[in-house]
């Protein structure tokens, strides 16, 4: 009995390994890339590129695990999330009220520690964000904020 459970159970997780999402590989710094509209610091592009662009932008750096399923359906799940949130490669196409309403939460939730995900600095440490990098992240959207107000 147990035999033919497990046997099942390896032919179920064999074949939905053939059932992959599409992935999230497409252009990243396209002319809608926030980078291209908006005056980012290379210090500040650095922080949002390993810390937020796997999640927010049109293009994922896929680690190995996401090839593995259920775990990539996970992680695309992840994604398809956040770029409904915010998507950094497509920011240029936005309002400037929205640019301005996005820029308030993404200092906000870092502020409060909820961004990056912990469950995706816990696998991808270098993600997470110092103290330092914090204050410069939300520094600079404080100065874009303002920016984004005298256009």
């Amino acid at each position: 009995m147990w035999k033919k459970f497990l046997l099942v159970l390896l032919g179920l997780f064999v074949f939905i390994q053939f059932i992959r999402p599409k992935k999230n590989e497409g252009n990243l710094d396209g002319p809608n890339d926030i980078a291209q509209v908006l005056q980012v610091p290379e210090e500040v592009k650095t922080i949002l590129h390993a810390s937020c662009y796997d999640c927010h932008s049109n293009r994922t750096q896929y680690p190995l695990y996401s090839r593995i399923m259920p775990f990539g359906w996970w992680l695309n799940h992840h994604i398809e999330e956040g770029k409904e949130h915010l998507n950094f490669s497509e920011f240029g196409s936005y309002s400037k009220e929205k640019q301005d309403h996005k820029l308030e939460e993404t200092e906000e939730e870092v502020k409060e520690g909820e961004m990056p995900l912990s469950s995706y600095t816990f696998i991808h440490g270098e993600a997470k964000l110092s103290k330092e990098q914090v204050a410069l992240l939300t520094d600079w959207v404080e100065k874009t904020r303002k920016e984004l107000e005298l256009n």
